[in-house]
């Protein structure tokens, strides 16, 4: 038994580790460009460590996790970045899990990240995210936990995020969107979960279930009530008025009458 765990051992250790893999340095390259780094948490973050950012399972950079060379998982939270996401984040083709969660990155969020076709965990919340959410991040099918409450969204809820069958996980809370939240993700059928209001809330346009329908528009029952009456007290002030003009010209008249017949008839 233990000469096989030392033949084992001897074969790893003559395994060779996999190469850098230059998309990985542009990814690391780009990311570091457009985040802005105040508190100086990512000082290992340098060219020479971007050529070489895997030791097989291992990194010396901070925020990185690395699998058989490459990288796979990128957590920088909570960290008071700035700046915006870079669109060449998706170099890092072989990356599963982004959290970016409790920052101050502002912009949009790219579109680009669709090209992480093996992502499965996407988390931005708590940051200052604007525009819309990506309808392109649907083509990343292993999707299973999006995180994006607490920025700055608007627009609508992509209806293509409720096709992720593998979707357990979903959070647009305290954003700025607007419109009906989609089927496919308030009411889910079969196994897949659905997402109650913890998920949703915090959006004031936001309608449809979990949340409450749309609300009318048009006049409520007491704004209608409220017109009818102001109307009627304003016509019944217009007739009472009208009709005192009405008497005050008669009676003038009639006194303009009875002037005329006190006068002395002539004599002839």
């Amino acid at each position: 038994m233990d000469m096989l765990i030392i033949l084992f051992l001897l074969t790893s250790a003559a395994l060779p580790l996999a190469s850098p893999d230059p998309n990985d340095e542009a990814c690391l390259t780009h990311v570091s460009q457009t985040l802005k780094d105040p508190l100086k948490s990512l000082q290992n973050w340098t060219k020479p460590n971007f050529a070489n950012p895997c030791n097989g399972f291992t990194s010396y950079l901070p925020g990185v996790t690395c699998n058989n060379g490459r990288i796979y998982k990128l957590s920088l939270t909570n960290l008071s970045l700035q700046g915006s996401i870079s669109p060449f984040l998706s170099n890092c083709t072989n990356l599963q899990s982004l959290d970016l969660s409790s920052n101050s990155i502002s912009g949009p969020i790219p579109q680009e990240l669709q090209y992480l076709l093996n992502l499965a965990v996407l988390n931005l919340s708590s940051n200052r995210l604007e525009g819309v959410i990506p309808p392109q991040i649907t083509l990343c099918a292993y999707l299973n936990v999006i995180d994006l409450h607490d920025n700055l969204l608007t627009g609508q809820i992509p209806q293509q995020l409720g096709f992720l069958s593998r979707l357990s996980a979903f959070d647009v809370s305290y954003n700025k969107l607007s419109g009906p939240i989609p089927a496919s993700l308030g009411n889910r059928s079969g196994n897949r979960p659905s997402f109650n209001v913890t998920s949703f809330e915090g959006n004031k346009d936001l309608y449809g279930y979990p949340l409450p329908p749309m609300k009318s528009k048009g006049l409520s029952v007491l704004a209608i009530v409220g017109i009818g009456l102001g109307s009627g007290l304003a016509s019944l002030v217009l007739s009472f008025t009208g009709v005192c003009i009405w008497l005050k010209i008669r009676d003038e008249k009639m006194a303009a009458e009875e002037g005329k017949m006190s006068h002395p008839m002539p004599d002839y």
